[in-house]
């Protein structure tokens, strides 16, 4: 049996890494990529755990060289899936996890039509407001942008395999485990 890549996308703040971080317990054996960015990073992040932060150049460097399996912008800023770690733990048998953003998804789509596109969606938009605001990590413009793209996410959901409502993490990470066996 060979291993399954699977990205999950969803709105910012509808709790992607939440569900992720209960997916990893139940199966521990995948990997859980980690995304270039040109971002900085927020309190508590750490280089190489939670992203890779890169400058503008390095970035446009990584699109040139082909070193991306996707990439998008989002939010003023760019984000990427380094192509190699990602094909080599494919290659090893090790289910593979990414995070990312639905533009993204669409480029995977392109390039590796195997790979499963999960959409994680909130159980109502309010929840969705309350959880970006209780973050208290950007400002009320940022958070209005946030919002602004969350709702045409929302509307590209139709274009993933499947949908998972998060109305409870564990359940929700049951299910996205799941797709990765």
């Amino acid at each position: 049996m060979s291993a399954h890549l699977v990205v999950l996308s969803g709105p910012s703040g509808v709790g992607k890494s939440s569900v992720i971080r209960e997916a990893l317990k139940e199966l521990p054996t995948t990997w859980l990529s980690v995304s270039a960015t040109t971002r900085a990073p927020r309190p508590g992040e750490v280089h190489g755990e939670n992203y890779f932060y890169v400058s503008q150049e390095e970035f446009t460097d990584m699109i040139a060289n082909d070193e991306l399996l996707e990439w998008a912008e989002f939010a003023g800023n760019r984000y990427g899936t380094p192509r190699k770690s990602a094909e080599e733990k494919l290659a090893q048998g090790i289910p593979v996890l990414l995070e990312i953003e639905v533009q993204g998804a669409r480029q995977v789509r392109e390039s590796m039509p195997e790979a499963v596109l999960v959409f994680l969606e909130p159980p109502a938009w309010a929840d969705l407001e309350a959880r970006l605001a209780g973050r208290g990590t950007e400002t009320a413009t940022q958070i209005q942008e946030r919002l602004d793209v969350a709702l045409k996410e929302l509307e590209s959901s139709g274009f993933f395999d499947h949908v998972i409502v998060n109305d409870d993490v564990s359940r929700a990470a049951h299910e996205l485990v799941q797709y990765l066996q």
